[in-house]
């Protein structure tokens, strides 16, 4: 995978947004109007940051979670046709779970 080349430093966050479907498997056509979950699949992370003290602290997520993103915010990165998000740590609102 092309992102793969990509490992973001620090404490950042790569995620690739999640866009919902616009029309259902059976061709049902979903109102724009509907509410959409700004979420994505983060791709990769980097090894952290450190601490006043010197102590590396890890990010939280790992690859493959689904996490909630903020409305705002991240740096835009376009790898290979495909467009990605980079985001701190901080940023990220929390993870989906099935």
């Amino acid at each position: 995978m092309i992102a793969k080349r990509l490992i973001p430093s620090l404490n950042r966050i790569l995620v690739e947004k999640v866009i919902p479907p616009s029309k259902t498997n059976s061709g049902i056509l979903l109102p724009q109007t509907a509410p959409k979950l700004n979420s994505g699949k983060v791709v990769a992370v980097g090894p952290g940051a450190h601490d006043k003290d010197g102590k590396l602290v890890p990010v939280m997520l790992k690859e493959g979670d689904t996490v909630l993103l903020p409305e705002y915010g991240g740096t835009q990165v376009k790898l290979a046709d495909k467009e990605y998000h980079l985001y701190r740590d901080e940023d990220i609102l929390g993870t989906l779970h099935d």
